[in-house]
């Protein structure tokens, strides 16, 4: 919703003062259809030579998620933080093997399930019990399994940055495309030079559009959903890094009460819980 509020508002300020101001806006719109098959179907062609497929596919789901609200919330939280409660007192009260059902079929799982935002989300539930499949064994020390943790939150961050970065490159790139218009439209302008002055105003006007129009979609619609898109990756990573925090805290002894306290702190402020809130939650569920 804020990105479709924010386009209307540049968009309204850009023409409107454009219109003010004695602009005559028929004359974009007579070279609109022409410049925006040119800069679009270069940027695209461009965008698919640069990209592996992955990335585009990963770009094109990316671009969907910037038109809803954001899932990571202080609901959603207060779930994780839940159910890592509710696993880790299980196992502190029965036995790390207590667990092994859970870790290996969570769908199945009422402690799973008794959370189902974050218990049937893949991503969530995969990273979890992975690695409380490794404590279970017994075999790796926190250091070593906080060493893996990294490097997959490092991987994953990866991964979801690489449309954030095709983005940038796009948005780089649509100024250097509107130019390559705007000279496409002089060339065509200095093959008219027999024309009345009036017309080769208009075909000068008209060429310089592309150049507007490059510049526009870079910094306005591009560059925006590059930046949106970014905030969303961090909010991805922050859910793995609380994960990473709480277990880890597990580990080194801490009761589940404070090793939940421990991953409610790395959060953002903004979708963190306070500590009476999440007590309050957990003793409700």
């Amino acid at each position: 919703m804020f990105v479709i509020i924010g386009w209307a508002v540049a968009m309204a300020c850009i023409f409107g003062v454009y219109i003010a101001h004695g602009g005559n806006i028929a004359v974009i719109l007579h070279a609109l259809p022409f410049e925006m098959t040119t800069i679009f179907g270069a940027a695209l062609g461009a965008f698919l030579a640069n990209n592996q497929m992955k990335v585009v596919k990963a770009t094109a789901a990316g671009l969907g998620q910037c038109f809803k609200g954001s899932k990571y919330n202080k609901a959603r939280y207060m779930d994780l933080l839940a159910l890592m409660y509710d696993i880790l007192q299980k196992a502190r009260k029965e036995g790390l093997m207590s667990i092994e059902k859970d870790v290996e079929d969570p769908h199945s799982s009422a402690v799973f399930q008794k959370y189902p935002t974050v218990g049937n989300d893949h991503h969530v539930t995969e990273f979890i019990t992975d690695y409380l499949r490794m404590m279970v064994s017994g075999n790796l020390n926190a250091h070593e399994i906080e060493s893996l943790m990294d490097n997959e939150i490092d991987t994953h961050h990866a991964e979801a940055h690489a449309p954030v970065a095709a983005l940038q490159r796009l948005a780089g790139g649509l100024p250097a495309f509107g130019i390559v218009a705007a000279v496409l439209g002089v060339v065509n302008t200095m093959g008219s030079v027999g024309q009345p002055p009036a017309v080769l105003g208009g075909m000068i006007g008209s060429a310089l559009v592309g150049t507007f129009l490059g510049i526009l979609l870079a910094y306005a619609f591009a560059e925006p959903l590059a930046g949106l898109l970014e905030q969303k990756v961090e909010d991805a990573g922050k859910e793995f890094q609380c994960i990473k925090t709480t277990l880890l805290a597990s580990m080194q002894g801490y009761a589940p009460q404070v090793a939940i306290e421990f991953g409610r702190k790395v959060l953002f402020s903004g979708d963190r819980p306070s500590f009476t809130e999440l007590e309050v939650f957990v003793k409700k569920k």
